[in-house]
């Protein structure tokens, strides 16, 4: 098999790797302040407004809104030549072969279990019941900036795989 691009490298680090820091850190603070904008303080348990709710939302949200952005985003720019198709031998991934949303909620799944929960069981144990709003606001996306890391050049590559497999057989 042959071994990874210089194209495709830059993709997985600056575009899938450090974009997703960069737009996650954003995006998540944006979002934690206009959810809770009004709230002094935010509780550490609470079934809709509180950290660990907003943590395992997140948690799942993320990888599948990613998910499908990133799919959609990769196969335009296959399609339009910005980014090249990947050799066929690297199309074999059966998550290549699934919907973008698969692969996400999957990754969602999974990061409510090994993220999320890690993150509010130690926050339960040594952390505070609750947090100032622009705290929670820089916790928020944090969390998110360092799980958007994590799954996005994963979800970015099993697009880049069915944009690349798409465009073979269009071809």
């Amino acid at each position: 098999m042959n071994s990874i691009s210089s194209e495709h490298r830059r993709f997985l680090i600056v575009d899938q790797g450090i974009g997703s820091i960069v737009v996650n850190l954003l995006l998540n603070g944006v979002i934690a302040w206009a959810m809770f904008r009004s709230a002094p303080n935010v509780p550490l348990w609470g079934l809709q407004s509180s950290i660990a709710a907003d943590t395992f939302g997140t948690a799942f949200i993320l990888p599948v809104v990613t998910s499908l952005v990133a799919g959609a985003l990769v196969r335009h720019q296959v399609r339009s030549g910005r980014l090249a198709p990947l050799p066929a031998e690297w199309h074999g991934s059966p998550w290549a072969r699934r919907a973008s949303w698969h692969g996400g909620a999957a990754l969602g799944a999974a990061a409510m279990v090994v993220a999320a929960a890690p993150v509010v069981a130690w926050l339960a144990v040594a952390g505070p019941t609750e947090m100032g709003l622009w705290r929670f606001i820089w916790f928020k996306a944090a969390f998110a900036a360092a799980l958007g890391v994590l799954v996005t050049p994963l979800l970015g590559w099993w697009a880049l795989a069915r944009a690349s497999s798409e465009h073979a057989s269009s071809t």
